[in-house]
């Protein structure tokens, strides 16, 4: 069956249309004719038929299966411009008129911040993203996102969910690159006891992290503190970052810009303080 990518939606996902049907489907661009089945409201397997303009070959070895990234087969000012409207219409539907000031890209392998899914297996553990609307879990050796830091502990991360996954459950790992360390949170694991719990500290001490949460039980070797403004925050486990360095400066910058001389600031979505500390 033949198809038009009308739109993208907020999520990523094409709005295709033929005749009278409309579906989602996934790795497509505004513009391109494509064919597949529909099952479900989606086209699980589009075949490009008419390519995009605006398609580039996706950097990273996962992405056909892996879910943890939507546009990578866009290229930075195709990606730039729908992100920018994404937003302008989000407040354009509730009244708002919001000018652009610009968009920030971050570059390859600076995200400081990644949720991870584990399953441990007959074999070790599946550690990675879920695919596209599944729950499956893809299996990441390489990611062209994630901070260096970060990407050289996926093996001991892997350890973590063998030593402490359930073979029916799954892992959700909050993994954050810091000043002292990467700070790793856990939950969905096996209940703490004794055994698991020297084994997990031995596991931590291995890998040197600078903290390390199971459910809510951490072990701390050194605050995971971060700099915001002249403020050391220590966040707690798990808790909500900017996804890159990059991007918390370009974002400080434009508000910043925005306060100007202000005597009083009021900050309206705290957080951990990343805008008004600075």
């Amino acid at each position: 069956m033949i198809w038009t990518v009308e739109r993208l939606g907020r999520k990523g996902d094409g709005v295709a249309v033929s005749g009278a049907q409309r579906a989602l489907a996934a790795l497509v661009l505004p513009g391109e004719v494509i064919e597949g089945e529909v099952q479900d409201g989606r086209i699980a397997s589009p075949r490009i038929v008419t390519p995009s303009v605006d398609r580039v070959r996706p950097a990273c070895p996962h992405y056909r299966t892996c879910g943890g990234c939507s546009l990578m087969h866009g290229s930075d000012a195709f990606v730039k411009e729908w992100k920018a409207g994404v937003v302008a219409e989000a407040l354009r539907a509730q009244g708002l008129a919001a000018p652009i000031a610009g968009v920030h890209v971050s570059p390859p392998h600076s995200r400081r911040r990644a949720v991870l899914s584990g399953r441990r297996t007959k074999k070790g553990a599946l550690l990675g993203f879920h695919a596209r609307a599944s729950d499956v879990i893809v299996d990441v050796a390489d990611c062209p996102v994630l901070r260096p830091a970060i990407q050289a502990a996926l093996p001991l991360l892997r350890r973590l969910v063998v030593a402490g996954a359930s073979r029916s459950g799954e892992l959700s790992l909050t993994v954050t690159e810091t000043p002292a360390g990467l700070d790793v949170a856990v939950t969905g694991g096996k209940p703490m006891e004794p055994a698991l719990f020297q084994t997990l500290a031995a596991l931590a001490d291995q890998g040197d992290l600078a903290r390390f949460c199971w459910d809510g039980q951490a072990i701390t070797r050194r605050p995971p503190a971060l700099a915001m403004g002249r403020a050391r925050v220590v966040p707690p486990p798990g808790a909500f970052l900017q996804a890159t360095a990059e991007g918390e400066a370009a974002l400080l910058a434009a508000v910043r810009g925005m306060v100007g001389n202000a005597g009083r600031v009021l900050d309206l979505f705290a957080g951990c303080g990343t805008f008004s500390l600075p």
